[in-house]
């Protein structure tokens, strides 16, 4: 690894530099310039903005074949793709205005278009939106976005459901990397602060062929920080307080850039104490603390950009196992807790060639968990050591196609130190390659792809068979095919239809082949199954889009086969008082979708009205229901926009009205859950005070103090409520 960063940071200093450049003017349809837009070469990690005059200029850019993206609030964003083969060339762009969101460059697919382009339907939210919504930690904010939901301990430990799949079946990445930290846990949570992240994509659906095992059901892709703008030094610091929880968040973020070295680096502290219920008392070793840094740096010229980001997290999580106790408002947490130290290191690469391009992606994950009973002495501690790989060579264009090779690879070893073992000591290796195309006509797309991956699993011999703690050897190998289909096409100028066809498979993973013990997280005895068959799907989506000045509605439906479906099922038998559960397979399938409606009336252009309702059902062959999945649910919400003389801008207002259907399509071992309403309120802008500029948030969540037990959590069956009102209060300063 240090001889790869010698090489691209030292070596590529004594590259020749292109001196391509390129400037323009950016106009409204009335040929008035417009100030502020944002310029962006999300390949090269550069960006600016138009000055008073519209007007832009950006130098020393590779030759060829440049994408920039034109985005600005209130009109629709364009990506441009520029053949530069000149040192100056010119590039005026027009924007249309637009009552709705900008129409964002996405990242997790992989030809990087625009939404409105894409074969494949995306869901994209920035992090900013997202806590405007006065959620307290990323998972929270991430279940407000349709399709996504959460199996929740508490406040503190969320993961991430997209539509009714959650654990090993949704891949995470963050900083260009697969994130592993031991995700078969229930109560093993992201380990990502939202803090340095910009946005975040969800695919929802099969997403074997650009990732590999463990898409089967989805991918987040969350997206960093940009850097600063060339030759600025900027700052920030932001301060949320929790009413609830007693909480604080703070972030202190600094950044600087010249034309070629970029730098970044966060601070941010996280803690909160017991939530509190509707009938104001605190459920127990709820609270916890975070400490998160990121930082970064990065060499980009006309010929490479190179950048190297480093994130390191700590989490001490109180684990709430005796409900509610003796009440306190302390952060400090009690046993059972878990500490988790997850340190992530990325290094992104590309190498620009005159039409064609290659992505090397190299990643390190090193995650410490310690799960602790009753002492500082851990029961359970497991460290996963992951490098990931990932090349990308994108082929020059031919015509109106568009098409990528590439590998992929992982190597893992998994080391246990506690004093008990719940899955052994094993290493895994995955490689994987591939190949997809998308061609354009018109205002059609057609893509297709396919892939071959194999996983490879060792572990030896631990302890006396039969005894907890005690694992046969294992030597196992699984292989699988892949391929996804996808068309787009415009029925008319604001009718767009997506049909997108794709398999997806996910290997056992140890906890599933290995488990023998005791999961203090679960508190139940966990088998796991040596013979188990790899998980294969098949998924069918259909997303319907219109989309006009004052109208935007939206349906997306989706059916999802699944071939070999491991889930734990209880054996009817304890061990040392614990209740057992093995680890089975059963065919099943999944469906359902989403449905939404926004409206933006004329002339009332300072109101939104923004509806949507989603639903998954899950069954096995059998035709029982499968366990963890979620309600149906309704949201509604009304957001107006407004300016208050010379001291608010950008200000808003949203009244959000959640409603959560009962669930009473259940598996053999859960309870049936009761509906409920939840009202939320949320209010802000940009506010100027003299020379003070800062962003203000006011959010309440569950302002009616509703009691309610959601679904997915997993104190549902101890009787415990959900957390009950929660006032948040956030402030951001540029420094």
């Amino acid at each position: 690894m240090k001889k790869i960063i010698f090489i691209l940071f030292i070596g590529l200093s004594a590259m020749l530099h292109a001196q391509n450049s390129l400037s323009g003017t950016v106009t409204d349809i009335k040929n008035q310039p417009i100030i502020g837009v944002a310029i962006n070469l999300p390949e090269l990690h550069k960006g600016t903005s138009t000055d008073e005059n519209g007007n832009y200029s950006l130098s020393n850019l590779p030759s060829g074949k440049v994408k920039l993206s034109f985005s600005y609030i209130g009109f629709t964003a364009q990506n441009k793709i520029v053949n530069l083969q000149q040192k100056a060339s010119v590039l005026n762009v027009i924007l249309d205005e637009s009552a709705f969101q900008i129409d964002e460059v996405i990242v997790s697919t992989a030809f990087n278009k625009i939404q409105s382009q894409n074969v494949m339907k995306v869901e994209h939210s920035s992090i900013k939106e997202l806590q405007q919504k006065g959620t307290s930690t990323l998972i929270e904010g991430l279940a407000t976005i349709p399709g996504v939901s959460q199996v929740s301990t508490g406040t503190s430990i969320g993961k991430p459901v997209i539509r009714g799949l959650s654990g090993n079946r949704v891949l995470v990445y963050s900083q260009g990397v697969r994130i592993e930290n031991q995700q078969f846990g229930d109560e093993h949570g992201l380990g990502l602060n939202d803090a340095g992240i910009e946005s975040v994509e969800v695919i929802k659906g099969p997403a074997s062929l650009l990732y590999g095992s463990d898409a089967l059901g989805g991918v987040l892709y969350f997206n960093p920080e940009k850097f600063a703008i060339a030759n600025t030094f900027v700052g920030d610091f932001s301060q949320k307080l929790f009413s609830n929880t007693l909480g604080s968040n703070s972030s202190l973020g600094l950044k600087t850039s010249t034309e070629n070295w970029k730098f970044l680096v966060r601070g941010s502290y996280n803690a909160h104490s017991d939530y509190k219920i509707a009938n104001g008392d605190r459920v127990t070793n709820t609270r916890y603390n975070e400490s998160d840094f990121k930082t970064g740096i990065g060499y980009v010229n006309s010929k490479v950009s190179s950048i190297l980001r480093y994130n390191f997290n700590k989490l001490d999580l109180g684990i709430p196992e005796n409900g509610i106790e003796a009440q306190s408002t302390s952060k400090k947490t009690t046993y059972p807790k878990q500490g988790v130290y997850n340190n992530l290191l990325s290094l992104n690469n590309i190498f620009f060639f005159e039409n064609s391009k290659l992505d090397i992606d190299l990643g390190y994950i090193a995650n410490d968990r310690s799960e602790f009973t009753d002492s500082n002495q851990a029961n359970l501690q497991m460290k996963l050591n992951t490098f990931n790989y990932d090349s990308k060579y994108h082929f020059p264009k031919i015509g109106k196609l568009e098409s990528i090779i590439g590998i992929q690879g992982m190597h893992q070893t998994n080391a246990n130190s506690g004093v008990e073992f719940l899955i052994p000591d094993a290493t895994t290796n995955d490689f994987g390659l591939f190949g997809t195309g998308n061609y354009e006509w018109k205002t059609n797309a057609l893509q297709a792809g396919l892939r071959f991956d194999n996983r490879k699993i060792n572990a030896e011999a631990k302890g006396i068979p039969g005894e907890e703690g005690s694992f046969a050897k294992l030597d196992r190998s699984f292989n699988s095919f892949n391929a996804s289909l996808g068309y787009k096409t415009n029925f008319t100028e604001k009718m767009t239809m997506r049909l997108n066809v794709a398999s997806g498979f996910r290997a056992p993973n140890l906890a599933e082949l290995t488990s023998n013990g005791v999961h203090e997280g679960t508190n139940r005895y966990e088998v796991g199954t040596q013979n188990l068959k790899t998980e294969q799907n098949i998924q069918t989506d259909l997303n319907l889009e219109y989309k006009s000045s004052h109208f935007e509605f939206f349906a997306n439906g989706f059916y999802n086969h699944i071939n070999h479906f491991i889930y734990t099922s209880p054996a009817g038998t304890q061990i040392n008082n614990f209740d057992v559960f093995d680890y089975i397979q059963n065919n099943a399938s999944l469906f359902g979708g989403e449905i939404g409606i926004h409206f933006h009336p004329h002339p009332l252009d300072w109101l939104h009205f923004e509806s949507n309702f989603e639903t998954v059902t899950g069954k096995k062959q059998n035709g029982d229901y499968l366990p963890l999945i979620p309600a149906n649910n309704w949201n509604n919400a009304i957001r107006t926009e407004f300016k208050i003389k010379d001291w608010l801008e950008d200000g808003f207002a949203t009244l959000n009205v959640s409603t959560t259907l009962n669930q009473n399509n259940v598996s053999g071992f859960e309870t049936k859950s009761n509906g409920y309403t939840l009202v939320n309120l949320g209010l802000g802008g940009k506010v100027k005070l003299g020379k003070t500029v800062f962003d203000l948030n006011l959010n309440g969540t569950n302002l009616f103090n509703k009691t309610y037990i959601a679904h997915l959590s997993r104190l549902k069956n101890d009787g415990i409520p959900n957390i009950g009102r929660n006032i948040v209060l956030g402030l951001n300063f540029n420094i």
